[in-house]
């Protein structure tokens, strides 16, 4: 029989999904340095074929990644990798870039009459990066997720890693889907790494998962978002009074029961909308909504946004 740690372990990494915006490839002599400004809502993935290369942020400071290992940056944010950490840096978008297909392309910095073993290779993806109904998490993540970290603990990562280097140096046929697929699974082996390894010290969100009570309440509204839910309903899911209830929840989330509910409906919506091309009318079916009319109202007055507007943005 499962845990209940185990299964929202498994809904957080069924709900998982990234979706790839921008890969690149690349080659490049030392001495270099590539800056990242990446925005908060996507992730960052970087792997070294052939390193080393150092990794410098503003939160975790410098790391040095060899050959073989992968960071995921859940947050984005700014980022270096530098050949050496004296060295300046050029902005990502500076940087000539040859398209190889599309969302893919290949980046070579190797002057003439340089040695081409010193050469670091790396393939990196910006990506959006979504939990779905999990989406808390992310914030709770650590800047910078290594594999390096992990690779004791899971050593079925390693293959993965492999086969990604020999993608990247190789440049075969539909080298870019599967990189991209393969950087999708290791992605989603980090963060399975983090959760089953205690996911470091945090609380809130996490920590209401964890109780065995209030987690099994969370875990049914993420698993019905459209059932009919009140305080009263889901305080009898966690076997206590409606005051007992609503205290522990907001002490634990810092947001009210129905308040959780009505934001985990209007993320779900957006990502139905925009993702899975679904109908407003379906949608508002699908959360529990009345009507399409008290569907939109509702969305408005918790995103300030129309739910069509997602369909045809500005």
């Amino acid at each position: 029989m499962k845990s209940a740690s185990n299964e929202w372990i498994s809904e957080l990494l069924l709900g998982m999904r990234l979706s790839g915006l921008d890969y690149r490839r690349f080659q490049m002599a030392p001495p270099f340095g590539i800056r990242f400004d990446i925005q908060a809502s996507c992730a960052q993935f970087h792997f070294i074929a052939h390193g080393p290369v150092f990794l410098n942020t503003p939160d975790a400071g410098v790391l040095r990644l060899e050959s073989g290992d992968a960071v995921l940056l859940p947050r984005g944010g700014h980022h270096q990798l530098l050949s050496s950490q004296d060295v300046k840096c050029r902005d990502i978008n500076s940087i000539e870039t040859i398209p190889l297909c599309e969302a893919f392309s290949c980046v070579t910095d190797c002057p003439d009459g340089t040695c081409r073993s010193r050469d670091v290779r790396i393939f990196s993806g910006r990506m959006t990066f979504d939990l779905g109904g999990m989406h808390p998490l992310i914030s709770l993540m650590p800047r910078v997720m290594h594999v390096g970290t992990l690779l004791a603990r899971y050593p079925e990562v390693l293959p993965m890693l492999e086969a990604m280097e020999r993608e990247s140096r190789l440049e075969r046929v539909g080298a870019a889907g599967i990189l991209a697929r393969l950087a999708d699974v290791v992605a989603a082996c980090i963060v399975r790494g983090w959760v089953e390894c205690g996911c470091g010290d945090v609380g809130g969100w996490l920590a209401a998962l964890r109780d065995p009570r209030l987690g099994a309440v969370i875990a049914a509204v993420h698993r019905e978002p459209g059932r009919d839910w009140s305080v009263a309903s889901m305080a009898a899911e966690m076997g206590s009074s409606r005051s007992v209830f609503a205290q522990r929840f907001r002490e634990a989330l810092g947001i009210s029961p129905l308040n959780y509910v009505t934001q985990l409906r209007m993320r779900l919506a957006s990502q139905w909308i925009t993702e899975k091309d679904m109908s407003i009318d379906q949608v508002a079916w699908q959360l529990g909504y009345g009507s399409q009319a008290a569907f939109s109202r509702a969305f408005k007055r918790a995103t300030g946004k129309t739910p069509g507007s997602l369909r045809h943005p500005a």
